[in-house]
């Protein structure tokens, strides 16, 4: 009998999400995970309103309230009362926002490749479009 264990896939996805949550700290990235996420998102989707930011990275309404604190003292983001209704707030991008993704990629372009270091670019672009496609359902 083999002492072998072998994982499923799901087992394996989470072992290897867990190592990249990991590392994937501010002090790597230059902001939380969260508002990196946030950031992105304005930077994919263009300007937009609070609560859909809040759909689009879901997160609670609080929470965003406070991370957007952050962002918008930190220069990354600014916000604007909708014109068309002055209860809403619009939530833009900033220059140096964008320069705020382009490091935090950069760091997490150097922690994947130690993380995927085994695997060839023809398997990483294979596990990429794997995992695209089950994450689309």
């Amino acid at each position: 009998m083999s002492n072998v264990q072998t994982s499923g896939p799901t087992v394996l996805l989470t072992r290897l999400a867990w190592t990249a949550f990991r590392r994937l700290t501010p002090d790597l990235l230059g902001v939380k995970l969260k508002e990196y996420f946030a950031l992105r998102q304005l930077r994919d989707e263009g300007r937009m309103t609070q609560s859909s930011l809040c759909s689009a990275i879901n997160v609670d309404a609080n929470y965003m309230v406070l991370m957007l604190n952050d962002l918008e003292s930190s220069g990354y983001v600014e916000r604007r009362r909708d014109p068309a209704d002055r209860r809403r707030h619009i939530v833009e991008l900033t220059e140096l926002g964008i320069e705020a993704i382009s490091r935090a990629e950069r760091a997490m372009d150097e922690m994947e490749d130690e993380i995927l270091g085994p695997l060839n670019a023809d398997e990483r672009a294979t596990l990429r479009d794997l995992l695209d496609r089950a994450a689309r359902g």
